[in-house]
């Protein structure tokens, strides 16, 4: 995928911010992590949590900059000329449906590890015999449910898509305020990217549906006669590799010491990836109130 635009596999391209002359110096660091989270490049199937997670990283870095940014004498004034438009209303309109999905990704994340180390703990207990059925019953039910509030928060990042630009009639104001607002509407189309790409990377089809059920009989017998690392190669999704390995064992009676093995280290990498996306939403969701409170305050001062 090197060259590709970025994002290009989940967003259309948006137009690069031009620096303003003379604009307070936090917008050389604004433009600088703009540009480094748009390079960012996010499959639109199979992503892995590593990289959702450096997004999320730089969402929140990027958020920090705005919330700096707009505290800018320069800025305040900008946009307090335009208060009453719409431009700081849909800033807020836009904020409430981005903390509601992570809100509700982090709480199936949560729940996900407690479901990883209960399947854990039972491998452990008792080397992957048949009681290990249960629990992975109990697991596709856990995502089986999900998949409806899954399911709705893409549609609700769907309508925030297709509802387009922030006040483009203020497009042609002063080149302070097109630039916040260019700046404002990347950044919400990147966040879209990423928090759809969470979405998808927690919806992987579970084992039993016709369709999951199909597609991971076909990659696991394709993968029988590969290498360990052939394998992990082959899978790109912690969530799926998992997927794979618990229908090894589901599929046997007795479930073989090598197939235990992989199922245990599977479930440790995706243990270690969840909670590396927890990091990654809990350090996003303390920018994303920062950025919220700046701007109910342009709201109500």
């Amino acid at each position: 995928m090197a060259g590709s635009s970025a994002f290009s596999d989940v967003h259309p391209p948006v137009r690069s911010v031009s620096l303003p002359s003379r604009i307070h110096p936090t917008s050389v660091k604004l433009e600088s992590t703009l540009d480094h989270v748009k390079a960012s490049q996010i499959p639109s199937t199979s992503p892995r949590a590593d990289t959702i997670k450096n997004g999320l990283v730089g969402l929140a870095e990027l958020y920090n900059c705005i919330t700096e940014f707009i505290h800018s004498p320069q800025t305040q004034q900008a946009l307090l000329r335009h208060k009453n438009g719409k431009l700081v209303e849909e800033t807020l309109d836009r904020s409430v449906i981005l903390l509601d999905t992570r809100g509700t990704a982090r709480d199936i994340l949560l729940t996900m590890k407690q479901y990883v180390q209960t399947l854990q703990s039972a491998l452990r207990r008792r080397g992957g015999d048949s009681s290990i059925e249960s629990h992975i019953a109990a697991y596709i039910s856990f995502k089986k449910k999900g998949k409806k509030d899954i399911a709705k928060y893409l549609g609700a990042l769907k309508k925030l898509e297709s509802k387009g630009s922030i006040s483009s009639s203020l497009l042609e104001a002063e080149h302070h305020l097109s630039f916040i607002i260019k700046v404002l509407n990347e950044t919400c189309a990147m966040s879209i990217a990423i928090f759809r790409a969470l979405l998808l990377f927690l919806s992987t089809p579970t084992l039993k549906t016709k369709l999951g059920g199909w597609h991971l009989i076909s990659k696991y017998v394709s993968m029988r006669l590969l290498s360990s690392e052939q394998k992990e190669q082959k899978i790109i999704n912690e969530v799926e590799s998992v997927d794979v390995a618990l229908y090894s064992l589901q599929r046997t009676s007795t479930a073989k010491k090598n197939e235990v093995h992989i199922a245990q280290r599977l479930l440790e990498n995706l243990h270690v990836s969840v909670e590396g996306l927890e990091g990654g939403l809990d350090s996003l969701f303390r920018c994303l109130v920062q950025n919220r409170v700046s701007f109910l305050n342009i709201l109500t001062s």
